[in-house]
């Protein structure tokens, strides 16, 4: 996919937690990013709705039916092709079974203490804890 005005290219991330509060994460297999850890999602394609773009890459990257509830914020991230205007929205599982595909080497539910020991390490993609942290939605 090509890049909008002004080099932008359009993006959707979910924040989906389970009944234990844990938050989903994937580890991506491309870069930007490549080995850290992140939350779920890609690219919009031409005439998608975030909606519908968000849907299909939980279930690409995850295994995991997803409906998409509010939007909790916008991050954009530099990338080799542009910059990533990342629409990141909360997320309620429906349906599937998790596991890793598509764009992602792992997939995972993570509590707060493996998220910390994630950030400790930078396994985390950038800015993701100070993100998520300002959002209100670190995992319990």
């Amino acid at each position: 996919m090509s890049a909008g005005p002004n080099g932008r290219i359009r993006c959707v991330g979910g924040i989906v937690g389970d009944s234990s509060g844990r938050l989903l994460l994937i580890r991506r297999a491309n870069d930007p990013g490549r080995g850290q850890w992140s939350l779920p999602g890609g690219r919009v394609e031409s005439g998608e709705a975030d909606d519908v773009a968000l849907v299909r890459e939980l279930q690409e990257e995850t295994g995991l039916t997803v409906i998409v509830g509010d939007l909790i914020g916008v991050v954009e991230r530099k990338g080799p092709k542009g910059v990533y205007v990342i629409y990141d929205y909360a997320c309620s599982v429906t349906g599937g079974d998790l596991q890793a595909g598509d764009d992602a080497l792992e997939a995972a539910w993570v509590d707060l203490a493996t998220f910390t020991t994630l950030d400790a390490g930078n396994d985390l993609v950038e800015q993701l804890s100070d993100t998520l942290r300002g959002w209100g939605v670190l995992p319990r």
